[in-house]
């Protein structure tokens, strides 16, 4: 997605650094700082996810002043060595005069707009922190960065607001280490300081032999949260999900539908394993299992909406009459012409302005049970009772717990 750009130092010399735009051609920017391996394809896949999520990125190539246009593989075990060396012979207090250079290039480009932020990765998490102490930034992000806590003498000098991610087995960052840094930063108002248990240093490099998707996946989302609330960009969330549900459900687009969603998205079902990973999958799933083959008097009620920083939690009612069979709900099942209607929950991520993924979960006993192929006696399952609970808190709870009413009559006496 990006391009090789030129910045000029502050001493005077030149270096290069990756730039990734966002689609919308504009928006906030973040400078990128690397791990101790280079510009390579993980920083600068990196930059093109924070470009899809609506940033203008640069990733400056922070070791130029030793050797320029490092790019390492972190697997590879003599790039690995040439990387700690390359990390020996670092000058922290130039690569944040490197980085301030490259805020000041990231603010002249045409494509920026608004306000700046930093976000770092290791050696670049030190520095994203170094950066909030000694530049204006508005916002600085770090991943378990390596030596901050020799660097807490500067923590009253943090202007903008501060994330930091570390990883409870990282050996870069020992507990004595992280317990100094957390009593020195954790009760001030502009930082917030998170601990992701069991996992070790670069827990968010993917592919690496230490990424945890769990933790990843959360540590990004709470960064987004801290990029948004203080940059931006800002989108109507609410809006964009009513639009895609409006061409899955109403018009039944599916070019429509798939035109609200990034380049490569995912629908995941989780009952049923149905959806699709990709563009092409899933526009092949949503054609042929999904759009054209809901019933005609399918509705979808709302009941609430939680919006975040860049995902939005729906909780509806889903209703319909089996008049035909439903792929991805009822897959091989013939219409039974029965009436359903079950509580379901959207878990929808954004990746910027488009769609990135659904997590659609649903009671699949109660639709079964509904369309009487699901014979509940005995089970700890219902039917239509689910869903009229969840719209009339006051119906019967406990009826499922056959010991409910002589249990209640023991408490008392």
């Amino acid at each position: 997605m990006g391009k090789m750009i030129q910045i000029t130092a502050k001493d005077g010399g030149t270096f290069q650094a990756y730039q990734a735009v966002p689609a919308s051609g504009s928006g906030p920017g973040i400078v990128l700082a690397q791990e101790i391996f280079g510009i390579n394809k993980t920083m600068t896949d990196m930059a093109d996810y924070y470009a899809e999520e609506g940033y203008v990125v640069l990733v400056p190539d922070l070791f130029w002043r030793q050797e320029p246009r490092v790019n390492l593989n972190d697997s590879n075990e003599s790039d690995m060595g040439k990387a700690l060396q390359l990390y020996q012979g670092f000058n922290h207090d130039s690569g944040v005069e490197d980085i301030d250079a490259t805020l000041t290039a990231l603010r002249a480009l045409p494509e920026f707009t608004g306000k700046t932020g930093v976000l770092g990765f290791c050696l670049g998490g030190a520095l994203a922190y170094l950066t909030a102490c000694r530049c204006r930034v508005d916002v600085a992000v770090g991943y378990y960065g390596v030596g901050l806590d020799g660097y807490l003498g500067e923590a009253n000098k943090i202007q903008g607001s501060l994330t930091l991610h570390f990883a409870e087995l990282d050996q870069y960052c020992p507990p004595e280490a992280r317990a100094a840094i957390f009593a020195a930063l954790e009760n001030k108002e502009n930082v917030s300081l998170y601990l992701y248990p069991g996992v070790d240093h670069a827990f968010a490099r993917k592919g690496g032999s230490h990424f945890h998707k769990p933790s990843a996946l959360i540590a990004h989302e709470r960064s987004i949260a801290a990029f948004r609330k203080e940059i931006g960009p800002h989108y109507d969330l609410s809006y964009l999900w009513d639009k895609h549900c409006e061409y899955e459900f109403a018009s039944r687009d599916v070019d429509k539908t798939m035109a609200t969603m990034v380049a490569e998205p995912y629908v995941n079902h989780i009952p049923t394993l149905t959806g699709g990973v990709g563009y092409k999958h899933l526009h092949r799933f949503y054609k042929n299992h999904f759009v054209d083959s809901n019933p005609a008097d399918t509705k979808l009620i709302s009941i609430s909406r939680t919006i975040g920083a860049s995902q939005i939690v729906d909780e509806l009612l889903f209703c319909f009459t089996h008049t035909c069979e439903i792929d991805w709900m009822l897959p091989g099942i013939q219409a039974t012409g029965k009436y359903v209607e079950i509580p379901l929950v959207a878990i929808v991520k954004f990746r910027g302005d488009k769609l990135y993924h659904e997590h659609i979960y649903w009671d699949q006993a109660s639709v079964l049970v509904q369309i009487g192929v699901l014979n509940p006696g005995g089970l700890p399952v219902a039917g239509i009772e689910t869903a009229k609970k969840l719209l009339d808190e006051t119906l019967p709870s406990n009826e499922l717990m056959s010991n409910w009413v002589e249990k209640s009559a023991m408490s008392s006496r």
